[in-house]
Formats: structure tokens, C-alpha cells, sequence
């Protein structure tokens, strides 16, 4: 990708499809399952195991084979991905949940993938491990939110994560350092908007906003949702070292349609 070439969805979509990234995240969902606190919010806010569930960015499946370990089996679930999706399939296939709805999608324009989603009224929605914040662009951010209000059924519960900009003592220097990059016009230049980051690891290549609370109450209130609850996950459960190591620091946020 050329240095000065803007990060885009196109751009994160390769990324996903790329091999590290497919291989992190199957492994991910084979190995790692449902985090403690993941287990206990989705217990707390759907508690009908025969709701009508819509899973968003779902990966290679690991929250929603999570969910139907837990008995939900009324399950729909989507990627932009086509390498994810390959793999969600081929692990639901392994534990007996052929049931599971899996398909293709850009969450911003979803009723242009699938018809299903034109006439489906969902009970609620999930949209795990900082997937929104992966979606380059508040007004492409805000599109996916406006996507999942339209096929939600009223008062559905939406269950979300992102970053947190003031998460930590550490992250509120770290972004003040980079507050004045973008002031003197010295930020990566394929960066969108301030609290863009871009970054490779031996997982792939990997694009997060991470908003601060003020913004994500915004984004909620501007497309229809009622916010209901949000903490940061060390004040909902303590986790395994191995979600830890998995990974960050990150908020919950629950709302309402």
C-alpha cells in the first residue's frame, strides 16, 4: 500500500483476507471461544436462547459458535471477508451447527448482500471485538449503526466493543502525543481521522479507530439506538491469560433500538 495512499474499506477487506489475519483468527475461534466477559453480557442482555440473533463481523466464528454452544440456534451471521466466512462455515461444520446462517456482507451496505436481511426483524444484535471501530470513516461508522437499527426489531438490544482513547493514564499521553502530530500535519498520512491507527504485526496488517466515550454516545444517538450501559472489561470480569495475551484493554457498550 503506497504511504500516502488513504486506508479504506477496500484496503481493510484485504487485510482480513490476508493469510496471517485468517490464520489468527481461526485459530482464535477453534482455540480461544467466548471471553468471560463476552459470556457474561450476552447471558444478561439476550437471555431468550430462541431469539433471532444477527452476529456482525463475525470472523471465523468465534462468537458465534460461542453462541451456539450457550443454545442460541436461531443464528445469522456475516463478515466482509470471504476467507473468514470460509472458515466460520468449515468450523460450524465440525460441531454439528450447520444452522448457522453465514454469508458475505459489507456492514455499511447490507441490504445490497443479502435479501434476507430485507425481510428479517432481528431480536438483537452483536458486533464483537472492536469490528465497528475496523470500519475506516465516522460517516461509514455511523452507516453500519443505521444498517443494524434498520434490520433490528424495536427495542433489540445491540451489544458492541471498542477501544477506549482514555482507557488508561498510558493511552491519554500516548494520544495527547498524537493530538499534536495532527496539529503540525505530521500523523501517518493514510490516516482518515484523528484516533485512526494503522500497524502490522505478526498477525497482519490491522486498522482501529479507537473513538473516546463522547464520540461513541454521539454515533448512538445519531443513528437511533438508546444507550443502555457501557464499561471498560476489567470492571465486568476478570479474563484468562490467554484472552489477555489475545487481546487490549476494551469497552463494552450496550444499546437499545
Amino acid at each position: 500500500m503506497s504511504a500516502d495512499r488513504k486506508i479504506s474499506r477496500a484496503t481493510v477487506r484485504a487485510d482480513f483476507n490476508d493469510l496471517p489475519a485468517v490464520i489468527h483468527y481461526t485459530r482464535a475461534a477453534h482455540e480461544l471461544g467466548l471471553w468471560a466477559s463476552e459470556r457474561l453480557l450476552i447471558e444478561r442482555h439476550f437471555p431468550d436462547r430462541d431469539a433471532t440473533l444477527l452476529e456482525a463481523g463475525c470472523g471465523a466464528g468465534r462468537v458465534t459458535l460461542g453462541l451456539w454452544s450457550l443454545g442460541y440456534r436461531q443464528l445469522t451471521a456475516f463478515d466482509f471477508a470471504d476467507e473468514l466466512i470460509d472458515q466460520a462455515v468449515s468450523l460450524a461444520a465440525e460441531r454439528g451447527a450447520e444452522a448457522i446462517r453465514f454469508f458475505t456482507a459489507d456492514a455499511t451496505q447490507l441490504s445490497t448482500f443479502n435479501l434476507q436481511l430485507s425481510t428479517t426483524s432481528f431480536a438483537g444484535a452483536l458486533f464483537m471485538f472492536n469490528g465497528l471501530m475496523q470500519i475506516p470513516g465516522r460517516a461509514h461508522r455511523r452507516a453500519a449503526l443505521n444498517e443494524l437499527h434498520r434490520v433490528c426489531a424495536p427495542g433489540a438490544p445491540l451489544l458492541f466493543t471498542t477501544h477506549d482513547r482514555d482507557s488508561s493514564p498510558t493511552e491519554r499521553l500516548l494520544w495527547r502525543l498524537e493530538a499534536a502530530r495532527w496539529k503540525c500535519g505530521e500523523q501517518d498520512p493514510r490516516l482518515i481521522e484523528f484516533g485512526d491507527r494503522y500497524f502490522e504485526d505478526e498477525t497482519g496488517r490491522t486498522f482501529m479507530h479507537l473513538p473516546d466515550r463522547a464520540e461513541i454516545l454521539a454515533d448512538l444517538a445519531a443513528t437511533g439506538w438508546r444507550h443502555a450501559f457501557d464499561a471498560l472489561r476489567r470492571e465486568i470480569a476478570r479474563e484468562s491469560p490467554a484472552v489477555v495475551a489475545f487481546s487490549d484493554e476494551c469497552r463494552f457498550w450496550v444499546a437499545h433500538r
